[in-house]
């Protein structure tokens, strides 16, 4: 059974930084592709950043040169790195995978809010 867990959420002022990180079980972890989603209040959830087995990243353009997702194989570790955090970048950020048969799994979130 995968089981992902986030951390590193809080509280932070505009301009600020944060380091999410995202512990995974139950997979061969460096054979998954593995993705940062966010969801704020009244809105679809989205994809922040994604990096693939291979180590290449994605990222929506409003993160774009703020986030760095990377990752620890050795830790089965996933992280987002934030920085110049901004009042829009407020939600809960979620940590996702999907298996061969594109069953998504997902953590329980963590909520980075910014305060401007």
């Amino acid at each position: 059974q995968v089981h992902l867990v986030e951390s590193g959420g809080g509280l932070v002022q505009a301009g600020g930084s944060l380091r999410l990180s995202c512990t995974a079980s139950g997979l061969a972890f460096s054979d998954y592709h593995m993705a940062w989603y966010r969801q704020s209040p009244g809105k679809q959830r989205e994809v922040v950043a994604s990096l693939t087995r291979g180590g290449i990243p994605y990222y929506i353009d409003s993160v774009k040169g703020r986030f760095t997702i990377s990752r620890d194989n050795a830790k089965n570790t996933l992280f987002l790195e934030m920085t110049n955090l901004q009042s829009e970048d407020t939600a809960v950020y979620y940590c996702n995978t999907q298996n061969w048969r594109s069953e998504n799994f997902w953590g329980q979130g963590t909520q980075v809010t910014v305060s401007s």
